[in-house]
């Protein structure tokens, strides 16, 4: 079932991010992302979901790109990784881009590595439709260029 985010999530999401591999410095950034949104000063725009099976399994963080005509961007999307190859990342995105649609979303962006370890991340985006946009070399690191996705929710 996917749902809205909770404050009561929080542990399990980022439980998730560690598991995934993210790193400490940004483990506690996505504390502080997670705290500021279920703050009283929470910005409607963005969203947060929950893929929960029994408990959090999987996460995705949605906001829109400021100074555009409703493009957003996937912020994050994370699958606990013995729930990975099910499927539930695919309907997770698809979750989003419905919920996106909804709102008069126009189009979506989510960003990558271009480092040989997210060749499976890069074949999931394309598999779902979406088309490699911009790489911007040397973005994160030396050698680890930035991989932009790009898919039109809206066409008008």
């Amino acid at each position: 079932m996917i749902r809205p985010s909770t404050p009561d999530d929080t542990t399990a999401l980022i439980a998730i991010a560690d598991e995934i591999g993210f790193q400490p410095n940004e483990l506690e950034e996505l504390s502080e992302m997670l705290s500021n949104y279920f703050s009283c000063d929470s910005n409607s725009d963005r969203f947060w979901l929950t893929d929960d099976d029994n408990g959090p399994v999987g996460v995705a963080y949605c906001e829109p790109e400021r100074m555009t005509n409703r493009t957003w961007n996937l912020q994050l999307i994370a699958i606990q990784p013995d729930r990975q190859g099910q499927g539930r990342g695919a309907t997770l995105l698809r979750y989003v881009e419905k919920t996106l649609t909804a709102c008069g979303g126009r189009m979506l962006l989510v960003e990558t590595s271009g480092l040989p370890d997210f060749e499976r991340t890069r074949a999931f985006y394309a598999k779902c439709g979406y088309e490699e946009e911009a790489r911007i070399r040397d973005f994160y690191a030396a050698g680890d260029d930035k991989v932009v996705f790009r898919r039109v929710l809206n066409a008008d």
